[in-house]
């Protein structure tokens, strides 16, 4: 062993505590997570979204109390057509420890870079009643969006996406990236337009979303017959198999082409995941991606106009081992850096 190295080491470590980092970006990171040699403990106090400061008082206020991106529960699932038990989902999600706080592979600690806060959950006015539960959706997220804040939602049942690109995309039309195992662009059946597999058809035709620059991955399953909206209307869909015989390089590259520098939405559902990884969901479709392809994809928007997210149809009860809420919420905090970096870049304005 080279003993002139050791006593190098020796020198700066042997005397050191766990916050003495040396490395300029981490020692940063750590500064906001040491007292001395005590650091935040993940199983302590109340539990919320990625750990970020709860803000209940934030909607209140015109400004929200200077927010740059609020995280919101939408604890909702009057438009499942299969498993319900989605409106547990923000719950679960923030029950989870230990995500963040940093991106290693983006380089990105976002609490460092925006404002962000969890502000808890949209004040609906009746369990009962889906269209009034998305008119409440849309209307928070209007008083959210006219602030020039961000939003990352939390799900709740897919058809909550609706109400909140509507406005999202009141002022323009937004381009979307959708992780999921189903276009969810179907029509109006048994009464409803408003159920979770037909929200992106519903926007379209709203004109808040464009659907050349929508690209859908992950798509399987026996319900391809009801998707033909996603094609004729321009959308590009990639398939989870073709996600294979691309690799991911190239599914990232198409992405990238499909959104351009336009500001974009990015929708991600948990049934994108293979129920082997995240069987806590309504309509599991086996056959789908891993979790770090997923996040491998979402890492690649890196530095696009990333203006709002949504992770959603987290089921808890069907997961006895909470890797469906775990998988969300890692999700949540790499959509998170995502629009840190848009707005540290001067984007990701809704």
């Amino acid at each position: 062993m080279d003993q002139d190295k050791l006593d190098r080491l020796r020198a700066r470590y042997a005397g050191a505590g766990g916050g003495d980092i040396h490395d300029p970006r981490f020692a940063k990171v750590a500064a906001g997570q040491f007292q001395g040699d005590r650091r935040k403990w993940p199983f302590a106090n109340v539990a919320t979204f990625i750990g970020a400061p709860y803000r209940p008082d934030a909607l209140a206020k015109a400004d929200l109390g200077g927010l740059d991106v609020a995280i919101i529960g939408l604890p909702m699932d009057l438009g499942v057509t299969n498993r319900a038990g989605t409106r547990l989902g923000p719950r679960a999600v923030r029950q989870v420890e230990r995500i963040g706080p940093m991106d290693h592979v983006l380089g990105t600690a976002p609490f460092g870079l925006v404002e962000a806060a969890d502000i808890g959950d949209v004040p609906f006015r009746s369990r009962y009643s889906l269209e009034s539960c998305h008119e409440d959706i849309e209307a928070t997220f209007r008083a959210i969006v006219e602030a020039g804040v961000s939003t990352l939602a939390v799900g709740g049942d897919h058809s909550i996406t609706y109400p909140i690109l509507k406005a999202v995309g009141a002022k323009r039309p937004v381009g979307m990236v959708h992780i999921d195992a189903h276009c969810d662009t179907s029509g109006p059946y048994e009464g409803s337009k408003f159920h979770h597999g037909g929200p992106f058809r519903q926007a379209v035709l709203d004109g808040v979303l464009d659907p050349e620059r929508v690209i859908q991955i992950g798509i399987r399953g026996g319900a391809e017959y009801l998707w033909e909206f996603s094609t004729e209307s321009g959308m590009t869909v990639i398939h989870a198999n073709e996600v294979d015989d691309l690799g991911l390089d190239a599914v990232i590259a198409r992405a990238l082409s499909v959104i351009g520098d336009g500001p974009t939405y990015v929708s991600f559902d948990v049934d994108s995941l293979d129920p082997a990884y995240a069987p806590g969901t309504g309509t599991p479709e086996v056959g789908g991606l891993t979790p770090r392809e997923a996040l491998a994809i979402l890492r690649g928007l890196k530095g696009r106009n990333i203006v709002a997210a949504d992770v959603v149809e987290v089921a808890p009860q069907y997961d006895a081992t909470s890797n469906t809420a775990h998988c969300a919420a890692q999700v949540l905090f790499t959509e998170l850096c995502l629009i840190a970096e848009a707005r540290a870049a001067g984007k990701g304005r809704p």
